[in-house]
């Protein structure tokens, strides 16, 4: 299966709670720090909802 990295990139003051908790989700804590999901629907859908604080990494 393809995987993805995400990072963060913007930090989560101020942001509505919901795209906190998808944030939180994805498995991310810190700005910058990244993690490496599974490339399936449910996470592009939690990426798509987020896209303005993540970022994809090749």
């Amino acid at each position: 299966m393809n995987k993805l990295k995400v990072r963060l990139v913007k930090g989560l003051a101020g942001i509505k709670q919901r795209h906190r908790d998808t944030v939180r989700g994805l498995g991310l804590k810190k700005i910058n720090q990244t993690v490496e999901l599974a490339d399936t629907p449910a996470v592009r859908g939690m990426i798509n909802r987020v896209n303005y604080l993540v970022r994809i990494d090749d």
